[in-house]
């Protein structure tokens, strides 16, 4: 009996947390009872004002100009996968082999589209200003709309143009977030007092947006409390791993930690500002050089991003066992357009693409991209007892107690030697923060020229990050992937190979686990559901914050509550 109304108690209080997981591309919202998340479109559709600036952020990745200098970069990294991929063997031992090219180029130049009946769908016509999610791809786009995505490359799109502002960033998530509870979840505005949130935030995070996250939640959407919680912490708790090097593909980023008891260590963090857009635009490269059939298809339109998104997901795999060209056909549909069948023939262009993972200079087709690791505070004049404010007090304690020691030597040790002594303390105490400082610049997690960083190296260098030799043999054994930007069939073999052949030989262990798929679920959904069960912990009761209380301390109670090193 007690353990049934003990099973209750914990129905009811999952039922009235909200678990919301912003991503670049999708937005994560549901209760912790819920089995699957609200997922819908991250973004918000505002009517332009008349004679108002155009703006549109676009649904995939910025393409960059194409220069001889860049396509000769491409081309040569392309080769590079190709002849790996040729110089492999299939399961039952044979070599593979790849059908050229220019072969598969001359079936798709005379490959002309089936047309079909014209498509029924229409543009929505509306006389609201402001639409949110996935309504947004109904939208004739000769309306004054602009859209924003309040997330980009992993982190707050705040930028110079309209709508770029922190505060206009906020004002977006609001705008979102009550739609899903209001609209999606049936909850009304008045009675989020009696709900409490967690927000995934990213693992590497910026202090100022945290702060504005949580003032959002608590002062300008009315939460009773909150907290917020690390996405790779998170997704350890999904997969019901103690510890995991964690490597999260989303559409627009790639960021890597290592995570052991619900902690990240902060040293080895580090994301690229590359995902799986970035792979659909590489596979579009791919397929335009062997005569791409849809000659029209423009990645700045939304639909067309969308299509170019499932082409990948429905083409691209790797497998060994799939050789030579394959025929596949895909349907074209738009509003008061004719409806279009197209047949082309693919190659290995289908593996290429999942595999620029591992060979990032294929996305140059969206510019340069750069790494980020988690930098130290420099202070928050909010917070007067910030860890600068720790560091400083702890060094001058250690002086007094060392001068104190001296003192009472006094008779032993040379008056000269005293300030050698001062000099050794601030040794002392500035080793730890030299050795920090060392990631201050991301120069450790670079490789390859021009700052492209591939996704096995950066999980090696993750690992060798780690504070201890146990740790890393740890991390090396258990590799979690999660993220909707990697679910290809065979990667995880890939990644396993290229790990396994690379990591050092005293971190080698009996096995090495790379799990794709925790749990048999989506890997997409594996942080949310993370921070769904952790929420209802007995020991996550600590880390809620009250709105009273948050108004009272501010950001002085995140670096008491948080659950991650403020």
């Amino acid at each position: 009996m007690p353990v049934f109304q003990e099973s209750c108690a914990e129905q009811i209080q999952a039922q009235t947390i909200i678990i919301i997981h912003p991503g670049s591309m999708y937005l994560r919202m549901g209760r912790a009872s819920d089995l699957n998340p609200c997922t819908l479109l991250n973004a918000v559709a505002r009517r332009r004002l008349p004679g108002g600036v155009e703006y549109k952020d676009s649904f995939l990745p910025a393409l960059v100009p194409r220069t001889k200098e860049l396509t000769q970069t491409m081309e040569e990294s392309r080769l590079h996968v190709s002849h790996t991929l040729q110089s492999c063997l299939q399961s039952d031992g044979r070599r593979r082999y790849a059908t050229p090219p220019q072969q598969i180029a001359a079936f798709n130049r005379r490959s002309n589209p089936e047309v079909l009946s014209p498509s029924k769908t229409e543009w929505i016509k509306t006389d609201k200003d402001i639409i949110v999610g996935d309504d947004i791809l109904s939208l004739n786009p000769d309306d004054h709309f602009n859209i924003h995505f309040p997330y980009k490359r992993g982190e707050l799109n705040v930028h110079s143009g309209p709508g770029g502002s922190l505060k206009a960033v906020m004002a977006d998530l609001k705008t979102i977030w009550e739609y899903v509870l209001t609209d999606k979840m049936n909850i009304p505005l008045r009675d989020l007092k009696h709900y409490r949130a967690v927000l995934v935030i990213p693992d590497i995070y910026n202090r100022q947006y945290l702060r504005e996250l949580t003032t959002l939640m608590l002062c300008e959407i009315g939460f009773g409390a909150c907290f917020l919680l690390q996405d790779h912490v998170a997704a350890t708790f999904g997969a019901g791993l103690g510890y995991a090097c964690v490597v999260d593909v989303g559409d627009q980023k790639t960021s890597v930690s290592c995570v052991e008891d619900g902690i990240s260590h902060r040293h080895t963090r580090v994301r690229m500002d590359y995902g799986g857009g970035d792979i659909t635009l590489t596979f579009l490269w791919l397929l335009q050089k062997c005569a791409f059939p849809y000659k029209s298809c423009d990645p700045f339109d939304k639909l067309d991003a969308l299509l170019l998104n499932q082409l990948k997901k429905d083409f691209c795999h790797v497998d060994l066992n799939i050789c030579g060209s394959q025929e596949k056909t895909f349907i074209v549909r738009k509003p008061k357009r004719q409806t279009e069948k197209y047949t082309l023939q693919v190659g290995d262009e289908c593996l290429v693409a999942p595999l620029s993972l591992f060979q990032p200079e294929l996305f140059k087709v969206t510019g340069t991209h750069n790494v980020h690791i988690q930098r130290r505070s420099m202070g928050d004049p909010e917070d007067p007892h910030d860890e600068n404010y720790l560091r400083e007090t702890s060094r001058r304690s250690m002086k007094e107690n060392l001068e104190q020691a001296l003192e009472m030597q006094e008779e032993v040790v040379a008056p000269a030697a005293v300030g050698e002594e001062e000099v050794n303390v601030d040794a002392i105490d500035t080793a730890p923060i030299a050795l920090s400082n060392r990631d201050v610049d991301a120069r450790d997690f670079l490789v390859g020229p021009q700052q492209l960083l591939g996704l096995d190296h950066a999980i090696l260098q993750s690992i060798d990050r780690c504070p201890s030799e146990d740790l890393k043999r740890k991390m090396s054994s258990c590799i979690l992937v999660v993220g909707s930007g990697m679910k290809f069939q065979g990667i995880g073999m890939w990644l396993h190979n290229r790990i396994s052949l690379q990591i050092p030989y005293m971190y080698r262990t009996e096995t090495l686990d790379i799990i794709t798929q925790p749990k048999e679920m989506d890997p997409g959904i594996t942080t949310w559901k993370g921070a769904a069960i952790l929420s209802c912990l007995e020991s996550a009761l600590e880390l809620w914050i009250g709105r009273q209380e948050w108004e009272r301390f501010g950001v002085r109670i995140l670096r008491e509550r948080a659950p991650f090193l403020w």
